[in-house]
């Protein structure tokens, strides 16, 4: 059996299954400076990717002892992707095994070449796999380290980057915190992050939506009430207050609670003492509040529809969760967890994504943020039939293009816009603008000459 082999990102070399070795010394020199390794059957190709260190394949479907045929190529394919699922293998084949190369692609190989091997289009795909491999192993060691530091937080982007800082901050406090987000993007949990995060954690973290329970029964959902206080109330009932007593109280869709009762919750806030419906004993109640919303309280405050002095009180400390739309490359990283969590929850051994899926996930606007990601990938999970999930499968469209990761690139871009925005403060005068980049007089000179050349 060959053991897990897990490609490394600073190790570049290919490995090149092909039995012309006049082919083998073209594809070599073609590739150079990569290190290109080759091997001619099954059992050499197999010997050297066990070696490691290989994360790129290029692989001839035709090998002895069936050159006219698909078997052996095909077992090489299927052993390396259940060995190392995140290599990326393109397949070499002639015009008539283009169907056989098509449903190598479907059993997860990259992409695919035909013969006669057009060199400068193998560069190209070779150059996409590497980009690609590269994100995908960025995503998998953020999503680790952000596993790390707080179990079940997953993000790579710098805004949640921010959101997590906050919440390492301001867990081990008191402070009240509002949490203001749109619909789906995981504001509860923000919630049990802070909780889990804070000393209360050995206690409840208890949540109660605002919207979801008639404005008669939510006074008694968050304060209890004593035995014939209404009709109905035929025992003494603890309220989410006391229930949550020394742990956390999470108030969702804060924003929907009734006037009437946003006066009790903020004498509340203000003493830590609240009277249960039908009852004339004062207890004392101690916990913590984080509330949340998907609507504008200061519209709701100017309004009169939501008091300023609560506002105020609940917002101690206001933590503002981007929408998935605008969490760079939280996506994919986030699609890939739900993929591994479902998979293993429903036995599906899927190896992951294809190129058509990641690129609708970086494409699609994503309305109904988190929440509608987990269902699709869900959903998809369930129901595909082969070993990578399609974008078909997500009920998405790849319309998009692969996100640029060459890092020149967005250096480059970086670097004329920092000169710019350098020259523009300090009126053209290039020593003053020397001086806020941090560089030399001549290095400006050369920047304004390379943004030129751009032009």
């Amino acid at each position: 059996m060959m053991r897990n082999v897990e490609p490394r990102n600073k190790i570049q070399r290919i490995l090149l299954v092909e039995d012309d070795q006049g082919l083998q010394k073209q594809m070599q020199w073609a590739l150079h400076p990569a290190p290109v390794v080759t091997a001619g059957t099954r059992s050499e190709a197999l010997r050297a990717f066990e070696d490691g260190d290989i994360r790129l394949v290029i692989l001839d479907l035709g090998l002895p002892p069936d050159p006219d045929g698909a078997t052996e190529g095909l077992r090489i394919l299927d052993a390396i992707l259940s060995s190392a699922p995140q290599t990326k293998v393109i397949i070499l084949s002639g015009n008539a095994n283009r169907e056989v190369a098509v449903a190598a692609v479907a059993r997860g190989a990259f992409d695919f070449v035909s013969k006669p091997v057009d060199i400068e289009v193998l560069k190209l795909i070779v150059q996409r796999a590497e980009r690609m491999f590269e994100l995908e192993e960025e995503n998998r060691t953020l999503r680790a380290y952000a596993d790390k530091r707080m179990p079940g937080f997953v993000y790579g982007s710098s805004q949640m980057q921010q959101v997590a800082q906050t919440i390492e901050r301001v867990a081990r406090t008191d402070a009240s915190v509002l949490v203001l987000g749109e619909s789906g993007t995981g504001k509860e949990l923000i919630a049990r992050a802070l909780h889990e995060s804070s000393p209360r954690a050995n206690a409840k973290l208890v949540a109660i939506n605002c919207a979801s329970i008639p404005e008669n029964l939510l006074e008694s959902e968050l304060f209890g009430h004593e035995r014939g206080a209404f009709t109905g109330a035929v025992k003494q009932t603890l309220g989410k207050f006391e229930i949550a007593d020394k742990g956390t109280l999470f108030l969702d869709e804060i924003g929907d609670m009734p006037l009437a009762l946003q006066a009790k919750l903020l004498r509340f806030l203000q003493s830590k003492q609240l009277e249960r419906v039908g009852g004339r004993q004062t207890l004392s109640v101690n916990v913590r509040v984080i509330s949340a919303t998907n609507q504008p309280l200061t519209a709701l405050v100017k309004e009169g529809r939501f008091r300023e002095d609560l506002y105020y009180r609940l917002n101690e400390i206001r933590i503002d969760l981007p929408a998935l739309r605008d969490r760079d490359g939280d996506a994919i990283i986030l699609a890939q967890h739900f993929r591994g969590l479902y998979a293993r929850e429903h036995g599906r051994n899927l190896k992951g994504f294809t190129k058509d899926a990641l690129m609708a996930l970086q494409a699609h606007k994503w309305p109904g943020n988190v929440r509608e990601l987990e269902n699709r990938v869900k959903r998809a999970v369930i129901m595909t039939d082969g070993p990578l999930i399609t974008a078909e499968d997500l009920e998405l469209v790849a319309d998009g293009k692969p996100r640029n990761l060459n890092l020149r690139d967005h250096m480059r871009e970086l670097e004329g816009a920092l000169l710019r925005e350098a020259l523009a403060v300090s009126d053209g005068n290039v020593s003053k603008a020397a001086k806020l980049m941090g560089i030399s007089r001549p290095q400006v000179y050369n920047l304004l000459s390379a943004q030129k050349r751009r032009a």
